[in-house]
């Protein structure tokens, strides 16, 4: 008996090197962890259970069957993330590159299949070259059932990928359909097809990291939602958002033990708008004195910059946030704010978490850039998501509210629950001076006599209190009671029922 299980230990220990003591140095050279590593500093100390440590490919074309390791290039598995429940799956790039074959993508589907079944969510850890070029069409199959659970599992687990090394071909569509992909700067990136053969069919000459690294994707393509400067931070860092997300669509969003006071009182935001109408404020000062501790996890803070959008927790509740920013294109919508919004509103809704809106929007940003980019559709996407959503909203306008972007950010039209406003907010349909000039077009003339019309206007319009009369604003309210009205609002909410009609899917405008 002591023969057998020490031999077990030696097998084992064997699975553990993966590619080999030489590979795994070279892997640390690149200033990047092993998947072993990664997996057990993601997860609690001593909680990985492993599964199919011993699973080797069957691939005998091109002297394949010469190179075998235990566990086939990939590790699979489940733990625990501050006594949660979550499985995971690493990809090793010491075993031939960390690519897919069919045993690897077994060990992989089999691990999908149980987070479904469980109501657990999901962790990609990924690592990788793409398919397994000697296995041809088989490992093509295997993407291919990975790709299929990825769309079963959608808003009913969530998906989490983290990009921790080169992510290229048939890998990156997997991410792709998951909830959340985070990048490492420097040492990840993602595309369809490399440098190499970029330069072979376009003739362009362009790196790995131009073509698809942490900056292009956090900045331009809106493919990543978040970079980080290491393994190290960004796994810890996923731990903690792992703390602001339900297990399933079932389950509800974790409740934390609430340290900080719901009634807590903000002076300071009785002075965040500026008495000029045109002078930015920052929005996060907002969010970050309305959520518990300021503790707020932002969503793609490098892209689309006019939008914030991220989770906190109010009551110990996690609850989404999303705000217009005035420092950035003075909080207008674009194409680039819709599309971001609408995905972290629509996420939202798949989670039942309660979504909290921010407004100060003087409008959509106008020019024939947005038009021809697909303006109208974009921002249809932020309407539709806001208005097909069943949780909790509550809506609080800061300053302007103007146009249809005051209807599309989650008005009273759109199902809002609770809509309030400060004193200092302006309902209508555009500015005071805008609006002047249209109305008394006659009078353009006349400076003085225009002058009086836009002050006639602000004073009929510039307000709240039109929107209050009609019922379209349940409340104004003093800014620094913004927290405490909140958190009673969503309170008073948490128990909301809201069913649409019954359909197959929806078919929102992409």
């Amino acid at each position: 008996m002591q023969e057998i299980l020490e031999k077990l230990e030696v097998k084992r220990a064997e699975a553990r090197l993966g590619g080999g003591q030489k590979r795994i140095d070279a892997q640390h050279a690149r200033g990047k962890l092993t998947a072993r590593e990664r997996v057990e500093l993601l997860l609690d100390e001593s909680s990985f259970e492993e599964f199919d440590m011993f699973v080797e490919h069957r691939c005998t074309d091109f002297g394949m069957e010469k190179q075998l390791f235990p566990g086939d290039g990939v590790i699979t598995g489940w733990g625990t993330i501050n006594g949660r429940l979550v499985y995971v799956f690493a990809k090793d790039f010491t075993v031939f590159g960390g690519s897919l074959s069919e045993a690897h993508a077994r060990k992989i589907t089999k691990i999908q299949d149980m987070a479904l079944q469980n109501r657990a969510p999901i962790i990609g850890l990924f690592d990788a070259g793409g398919a397994r070029i000697q296995e041809g069409v088989s490992a093509l199959g295997g993407y291919g059932e990975v790709f299929q659970r990825n769309v079963l599992a959608s808003g009913v687990i969530p998906q989490i990928s983290v990009i921790m090394g080169p992510c290229a071909g048939g890998d990156v569509y997997s991410p792709a359909m998951t909830d959340f992909i985070f990048m490492v700067r420097d040492t990840s990136y993602m595309f369809v097809t490399g440098p190499d053969v970029v330069k072979t069919v376009t003739n362009e000459t362009v790196t790995a990291e131009e073509l698809g690294g942490a900056s292009v994707h956090t900045t331009r393509s809106s493919i990543a939602d978040k970079a980080f400067d290491n393994d190290v931070v960004a796994l810890l860092q996923i731990r903690r958002l792992m703390d602001f997300l339900p297990a399933s669509n079932l389950s509800g969003p974790p409740q934390l033990p609430a340290l900080d006071d719901s009634e807590r009182i903000e002076m300071s935001l009785d002075t965040l708008v500026p008495a000029n109408p045109n002078q930015p404020y920052d929005i996060k000062e907002l969010i970050l004195k309305t959520v518990d501790e300021g503790d707020f996890f932002e969503i793609q803070e490098a892209f689309a910059r006019n939008m914030v959008t991220g989770f906190g927790r109010i009551e110990g509740h996690t609850v989404g946030f999303v705000a217009n920013q005035p420092m950035v294109l003075a909080g207008t919508l674009d194409s680039d704010a819709g599309r971001k919004a609408a995905r972290f509103v629509r996420f939202c809704d798949c989670f039942n978490i309660p979504i909290v809106t921010f407004v100060d929007v003087p409008g959509f940003l106008p020019g024939t850039a947005q038009e021809y980019g697909g303006l109208i559709k974009h921002g249809a996407k932020l309407l539709f998501a806001y208005a097909e959503a069943t949780v909790p909203k509550v809506t609080l306008i800061t300053r302007k509210a103007y146009g249809g972007a005051y209807v599309v950010m989650a008005s009273k039209h759109l199902r809002g629950d609770v809509n309030y406003a400060w004193p200092t907010a302006e309902i209508a349909v555009m500015g005071s001076k805008g609006a002047a000039e249209i109305i008394y077009r006659s009078e353009l003339s006349d400076p003085e006599k225009i002058k009086a019309r836009v002050k006639d206007y602000e004073a009929r319009f510039a307000n709240p209190f039109v929107a209050a009369q009609r019922g379209f604003l349940d409340e104004v309210i003093m800014p620094h009671s913004t927290r405490k009205r909140i958190a009673r609002a969503l309170n008073m909410l948490r128990h909301k029922k809201l069913e649409n009609p019954w359909k197959k899917h929806d078919n929102i405008p992409l």
